[in-house]
């Protein structure tokens, strides 16, 4: 086969062909090498990202369950001081229901 200057080869141009042919799967593979580094780099970002939130989610329900703890302790006390109040208030009014004449507790 002849081209160009008519002084080409078979043989030359399979070679040339086959040099070219390597040469495209090396940048190929390089260019598909850099493209999964990248892709890795950022699948990397997006777990340490998750990992972040699932990290801040378990804190934010430990703090929640502590103050949820916190209000029922809250409530309890409150509880017993109200039945306390009620019991004194109680007392107070039968106390001053004896004395008819000095207090009178009036209903209106």
């Amino acid at each position: 086969m002849m081209l160009l200057d008519g002084k080409m080869e078979d043989k030359q141009l399979v070679d040339i062909l086959s040099t070219f042919k390597e040469e495209i799967v090396h940048e190929f593979r390089h260019q598909m090498s850099i493209q999964r580094e990248d892709f890795q780099h950022k699948l990397d970002l997006v777990v340490e990202g998750h990992q972040m939130l699932a990290e801040t989610l378990e804190r934010t329900r430990v703090e929640l369950k502590d103050d949820i703890q916190g209000i029922g302790r809250s409530v309890a006390v409150i509880e017993v001081k109200t039945d306390s109040l009620s019991t004194d208030l109680a007392a107070h009014r039968a106390d001053t229901e004896a004395h008819h004449g000095v207090y009178r507790v009036k209903e209106s």
